[in-house]
């Protein structure tokens, strides 16, 4: 029989990469940990972790099994605070930080659901597209763009699948053609976004099962990533964008995909947090509401299978 707390020492371990991180993290010794691992090991029948003197890895069961050892504490959780709170309302002040693009075209309607179901919470909304660090600025979870490499914080998965598509108005396809290939980018007019003054032009895509960047240009650069899809769908150039940030433009014909036998960048949307402990009952009722409608928007994504032929 697995025991809870063998679980909740393996999914730190994973996020930590190390026994004495974890050992740290919740007052006890490494050796502690490193006996609950091998316990849960033993139980299991498998092994988890690849060890040495000087790193910690998942093993590909590992890796596996890890994604339902997260799901199963979570389902814990929230049974315990469903129980705890059932006859309590919500309430207090909640912080969140998030993607310009996302946030003014999907998150003000789902808060708006949010604040429905729990009309005694007060919502403070910071949309900007720097990266909010949650452990200096005054928010409660941010909603963050990207593969998650950072193990002081907490990241829980909205959309793991999500990718960017290359994208364009019919009006823009009407007037200067549909790109065959991946070179013939550089031949259009590509809008570019600004990141602390950095221009991210080289875009990366998966071609024929291995992947290729491709520097393109264009005459309009802006930093807000919204301006980048309004100026899309006015036909003013190509642009790549989350399949999330699109999905509802693409499916209302306002947006094409172009080159669809290429494998967009990965772009996992996670939900982030500074520690499991600051996971209210109201921030985990957020990322149910939020994980619910972007597992929907994902349902029409097109996939690509590895190795598809340009």
């Amino acid at each position: 029989m697995v025991r809870l707390e063998d679980l909740t020492l393996f999914v730190r371990a994973a996020a930590l990469g190390s026994f004495s991180n974890v050992a740290r993290e919740v007052d006890i010794l490494p050796a502690q940990v490193s006996v609950a691992i091998k316990r849960l090991e033993k139980t299991l029948g498998i092994r988890l972790f690849a060890r040495s003197t000087r790193s910690l890895r998942l093993t590909a069961e590992g890796e596996e099994y890890l994604t339902y050892a997260q799901k199963a504490l979570e389902t814990l959780q929230e049974g315990h605070e469903r129980i705890n709170h059932q006859d309590s309302e919500l309430s207090g002040t909640l912080q969140v930080a998030a993607p310009s693009d996302l946030g003014r075209n999907m998150l003000v309607d789902w808060f708006s659901e949010f604040r429905v179901r729990h009309p005694n919470i007060n919502l403070k909304l910071h949309l900007s597209d720097q990266v909010t660090n949650v452990f200096r600025e005054p928010v409660d979870v941010a909603i963050r763009y990207g593969v998650m490499n950072d193990a002081s914080f907490v990241a829980l998965p909205l959309a793991p699948e999500n990718r960017r598509v290359l994208v364009a108005s019919p009006e823009y396809i009407k007037r200067h053609g549909r790109p065959e290939y991946p070179d013939e980018l550089q031949q259009h007019n590509c809008l570019t976004y600004l990141l602390k003054g950095r221009i991210h032009n080289r875009w990366r895509f998966g071609i024929s099962g291995h992947d290729q960047t491709i520097e393109v240009s264009g005459d309009l650069q802006c930093d807000d990533a919204d301006v980048i899809r309004r100026w899309a769908i006015a036909g003013e150039g190509l642009a790549y964008k989350s399949w999330l940030d699109v999905s509802g433009d693409i499916l209302a014909g306002r947006l094409e995909i172009l080159l669809p036998q290429l494998q967009g960048e990965p772009a996992p949307l996670h939900l982030i947090c500074p520690h499991r402990k600051q996971f209210s009952p109201a921030i985990r009722q957020v990322h149910h509401l939020l994980r619910e409608h972007c597992t929907k928007l994902m349902q029409d994504f097109p996939r690509v299978e590895p190795g598809t032929k340009v």
